[in-house]
């Protein structure tokens, strides 16, 4: 079994570790270097044992020395309020992202249709996981991920996830896929322009381009390619919308919102539901439910089967409505 020594104060300091303030965490991460190290040789090791090579291991692990403490110190921080979702969406589907998606969509009709044909899933929603992921391909993250992994593994707060998800990067390297000094992303280990954890990358990511590698970092066929793949895996419906904006005519108790709360259109209609005009909906048979994300008075919207699909990837109802709505918006 690989032991590991408790991050930062020796045994049993976790917690204390935790409210270290920033100032103190340089020197706190310097005194962990031998324990750090001896981490790196146990899953260096444990690496090789599974059949990886042993000279990419040794490049990828035993070049780190020390722990990254600008990873800590940004996986220790916390929100220190939650945003509304009419606050979200004025953050996030800004008028610059909706022109540069807009941009994207039309310079990548060629590669988007191909996609479709493939992967049967809505290429505007692609543009809307890509647009909010990494604002199409600019911003990916400037951490070596096997750095920040290790980092993460060895700290302690949910060590065993982090490591899992460290041993899952290794085995890319080893398929040759990228070099470990290319192998950048957050903080958090989230790869390339679709933000892939290690084992999103190992099971949806996709050589579109036919180039005998799969590449999520630069090559934006593979990079749409890959969302598409994940979506479809996930159970998406082509042709089928992830939902629309709604108007809400007279009082619906808040409990009878949210999206696990499903009725026909027609049940909805009963109840004073309407599309965003005022008008009818033209298929009462169909399925959906009632979000209202801030409440009685805020905009409300009918989410259907597709919307869930969204939630695979990152599950907030903020970001499946930002997906969405950014989708319609580009296309």
């Amino acid at each position: 079994m690989l032991e590991r020594r408790q991050f930062l104060m020796g045994a049993g300091a976790v917690t204390t570790s935790l409210i270290l303030s920033d100032s103190l965490l340089p020197q706190a991460v310097a005194q962990s270097s031998a324990g750090y190290s001896g981490f790196l040789k146990q899953i260096y090791q444990q690496a090789v044992q599974q059949g990886m090579d042993a000279s990419i291991m040794k490049r990828a692990l035993l070049s780190l020395s020390t722990p990254n403490a600008k990873v800590i110190q940004l996986d220790r921080k916390q929100p220190e309020f939650t945003l509304t979702w009419d606050q979200y969406f004025q953050k996030v589907i800004t008028p610059t992202k909706i022109q540069q998606g807009k941009a994207a969509y039309r310079s990548l009709q060629g590669t988007l249709s191909k996609i479709w044909k493939q992967y049967q899933v809505d290429p505007r929603i692609v543009l809307g996981i890509w647009g909010l992921e990494s604002a199409y391909g600019k911003h990916t993250g400037k951490f070596n991920v096997i750095d920040s992994l290790a980092t993460l593994a060895f700290e302690g707060r949910r060590a065993k996830f982090f490591k899992s998800e460290l041993m899952n990067a290794l085995k890319i390297l080893n398929n040759r896929d990228i070099a470990p000094e290319q192998m950048l992303g957050s903080y958090a280990g989230a790869m390339g322009q679709p933000q892939f954890m290690p084992s999103a990358y190992l099971r949806y990511a996709v050589d579109f381009s036919g180039t005998g590698q799969r590449n999520i970092w630069t090559n934006v066929p593979d990079v749409l390619a890959s969302i598409a793949n994940y979506l479809a895996k996930c159970g998406w419906k082509a042709s089928e919308p992830w939902g629309q904006e709604i108007t809400i005519q007279g009082n619906i108790p808040q409990s009878m919102i949210g999206r696990k709360n499903v009725k026909t259109l027609g049940q909805w209609e009963a109840l004073g539901v309407r599309r965003k005009n005022g008008t009818e909906f033209s298929n009462r048979s169909v399925s959906g439910a009632v979000i209202r994300p801030d409440g009685v008075g805020g905009r409300a919207f009918m989410v259907y089967h597709n919307f869930n699909v969204i939630r695979r990837y990152n599950p907030s109802d903020y970001y499946a409505l930002g997906v969405g709505l950014l989708g319609d918006a580009v296309a």
